[in-house]
């Protein structure tokens, strides 16, 4: 047996996963006031004309490639790659292999909001749950954020450059978080910056993917139902032409469970 978890949240008005300016947008028509779209097609077709008089249920959505649970693509952070060597790839050219693959979550949860994690720390926390990470494995981050919480988008742990590319010198191309952001929140990085003018904050692990090129999944949920390892993660990006993300179905399987 497999048991299929789904880590996604899901496309909503009712729920605030962005800032206010990035916030999706679904118009609902129903049954009952759309027969008239059906009777376009049929000139003369009646309402009574339809079983139970009812048309079809369509949704009109003003969205974000970004809104949902998504994958940003290299072409988010940079327009080139490999240290300015290529362009950096955008969400309809990433590599379909790259996603369903086993994956591996790293706990942060007990790590203050806007903590920036360390290469040091992701090391520890392999060393922790005793897995040797493997080139091509999907390594998730339970970051702290809640979903369906107030301030949702200040919620969380960040990884930084430097975990960043400790992971993708190490072969890993695919990573995602449960926060807002792969970076910290900007609520906690803005008060560093404001300090320091440190302009190498800003951004910085989504920025590593100028040095390698990497897919990034944002705003997934339930990772505490996960086990450290041991299971399969599906994350297939919808196909949108020279865009910087796509949105996911993002589900874990693990196998020989009920």
């Amino acid at each position: 047996m497999t048991r299929f978890i789904d880590l996604s949240i899901p496309i909503t008005n009712d729920v605030v996963s962005d800032p206010e300016v990035m916030r999706p947008k679904i118009q609902y028509m129903t049954h009952e006031n759309t027969w008239e779209q059906i009777a376009m097609f049929f000139p003369g077709l009646e309402k009574q004309d339809l079983p139970d008089g009812e048309g079809w249920a369509v949704e009109m959505l003003e969205l974000s490639t970004h809104n949902g649970t998504h994958m940003d693509a290299p072409w988010h952070y940079h327009s080139t790659t490999d240290d300015g060597a290529n362009p950096a790839p955008s969400i309809d050219e990433a590599p379909l292999d790259r996603f369903l693959r086993p994956g591996v979550k790293l706990d942060f949860s007990h790590l203050p909001h806007g903590h920036v994690v360390s290469a040091a720390e992701v090391e520890e926390a392999f060393d922790k749950i005793g897995y040797d990470l493997q080139p091509l494995d999907i390594v998730l981050v339970q970051s702290g954020a809640v979903y369906g919480t107030e301030n949702f988008t200040d919620q969380g742990v960040g990884l930084g450059a430097e975990a960043t590319l400790w992971l993708t010198e190490r072969g890993v191309e695919v990573v995602g978080t449960d926060a807002w952001s792969w970076d910290a929140p900007f609520s906690h990085t803005a008060k560093r910056w404001a300090e320091q003018r440190d302009p190498s904050i800003i951004w910085e692990g989504h920025k590593a993917g100028r040095i390698r090129p990497y897919y990034q999944i944002e705003k997934l949920t339930n990772l505490e139902s996960l086990p450290a390892h041991g299971f399969t993660f599906s994350c297939f990006p919808v196909k949108i032409e020279r865009a910087s993300a796509g949105w996911i179905r993002a589900v874990a399987m693990i196998e020989g469970e009920e």
